[in-house]
């Protein structure tokens, strides 16, 4: 069996038996390059990230977390869902699916497809890019709410999960590009934000994509899961010089917070949960933090804009899905909840930090950088309820401790001062006071001029 049958194999298999035990009836599922990863894992260690184990540390979760700033990173995202979708009415249903307009989409190029359920709530993002003239490549967390949609809708289009097949390799950071062109041995400062294009490495075809989960300049190199290995060293080897770093799994959330960007399953709970269309791909653990939800798990779902995915000009009259509920809601003429950042007092974190040294009991401690999964914390303002701050990370970047928060518009002005309730309910709770902060928390490079010397 050779080496892509091997690996959809265990995919498909992980799947299957998600809810047996683990190891004794489940295959654990590594990366494609865990071979080449392992050399520089020196702790050993590994954690989850969807269904796929990943090296939580190289050379240090403080030193990884700066990298994208300081010079490039390379990290893994193969765990990603990936769906290959073709035919005559693709184009039709996606943008059927989404709310974006997909009226021109060059082939190419990347758009951010938010796909929303009945009543308005996002039920999944992700990256839709266009590879060809009746073929789509949507990557996301989950896909299985638009393999849902597909199935129900009778459209002359079919989805593949080409998840086993396909790695995704995050380069972000200043020195990207230069350790890509050395790579590829191609020119690729014509590839403008949002858009990719075809290259080579070392013989090998590769998609590079322009993206920005970094914040930073940066790309994205799909290509045959069976050349993972090779290529994710000889990434490392080009990068060398300019220091690059392997990004571990422990850092790879921080830079989202940092560039203001909320993630599905961390920053929210998508609305599919509810559906048959519910991801396959998280199923572990209920949402921590001292938020406590009074009408359900629907309090863990979100708007579009309230992630800041909302439209500047208005609801567009073209038809999608959840545009009616948008439409009510903007009808209504209540003002929605808006996503702003928060900056953690340092002393207050601190004191959280060092209460086990005390002798008073210790409240709820503060995972570092962040907490692995879900958690979603009460804000307040002179005592009342405002809004649900997520993400708490610590930013060797911004020297803080950082969260996004969807709040009311009343105290969404930079400066505003609140309060985070730390600790779950029944733990001894901390008040930590708070500023709000524009987003994103630094400068954003993302559409970075290259084309200039």
């Amino acid at each position: 069996m050779d080496g892509m049958a091997r690996q959809r194999n265990t995919y498909e298999a992980v799947l299957r038996l998600r809810e047996a035990r683990f190891v004794a009836e489940r295959p654990p599922l590594f990366s494609p390059a865990v071979a080449a990863q392992d050399e520089a894992n020196e702790r050993g260690a590994f954690g989850h990230f969807a269904q796929t184990l990943l090296p939580l540390e190289y050379s240090g979760w403080v030193d990884e977390s700066a990298a994208h700033v300081r010079s490039c990173y390379i990290g893994d995202w193969t765990a990603l869902h990936k769906v290959s979708i073709r035919g005559r009415q693709a184009l039709e249903f996606l943008g059927r699916l989404g709310m974006r307009d997909l009226a021109r989409f060059e082939t190419g190029q990347i758009k951010h497809h938010v796909q929303l359920d009945e009543n308005g709530w996002v039920a999944s993002e992700g990256v839709l890019c266009r590879v060809g003239i009746e073929e789509f490549v949507y990557t996301a967390g989950s896909c299985d709410w638009l393999l849902w949609q597909l199935a129900e809708g009778g459209w002359d289009a079919e989805a593949i999960d080409i998840s086993p097949d396909v790695f995704i390799f995050g380069v972000q950071g200043p020195a990207s590009l230069d350790v890509l062109e050395r790579l590829t041995g191609d020119g690729l400062s014509d590839i403008g934000f949002s858009r990719s294009r075809m290259s080579r490495v070392g013989g090998i075809p590769v998609r590079v994509l322009r993206t920005g989960i970094s914040g930073e300049l940066g790309y994205e190199l799909h290509g045959p899961a069976e050349h993972a290995e090779e290529i994710w060293s000889a990434v490392v080897t080009s990068g060398q010089d300019v220091g690059i770093r392997q990004l571990g799994l422990r850092s790879q959330p921080v830079q989202h917070i940092e560039a203001g960007i909320a993630t599905n399953g961390l920053d929210y709970l998508p609305a599919s949960i509810l559906t048959p269309g519910a991801p396959r791909q998280f199923r572990r653990g209920t949402p921590g933090g001292s938020f406590v939800p009074r009408n359900g798990v629907t309090d863990y779902f979100r708007k579009p804009g309230e992630l800041g995915w909302g439209f500047r000009k208005g609801i567009p009259e073209r038809d999608f899905l959840g545009r009616d509920a948008l439409a009510r809601d903007a009808a209504s003429g209540t003002p929605g909840r808006v996503l702003v950042g928060l900056r953690w007092n340092a002393q207050d974190v601190g004191g959280v930090l060092t209460s086990l040294l005390g002798d008073d009991e210790a409240p709820d401690q503060m995972e570092l950088p962040r907490v692995a999964g879900p958690s979603f914390d009460q804000v307040l303002a002179s005592g009342d309820a405002v809004g649900v701050s997520t993400g708490r990370t610590l930013s060797v970047i911004r020297r803080a401790t950082i969260s996004l928060c969807v709040i009311d518009p009343a105290y969404a002005t930079p400066g505003t001062e609140v309060t985070v309730l730390w600790g779950r309910p029944g733990t001894p709770q901390r008040e930590i006071r708070a500023t709000v902060s524009a987003l994103p928390f630094k400068t954003d490079n993302r559409r970075t001029d290259v084309t200039k010397p």
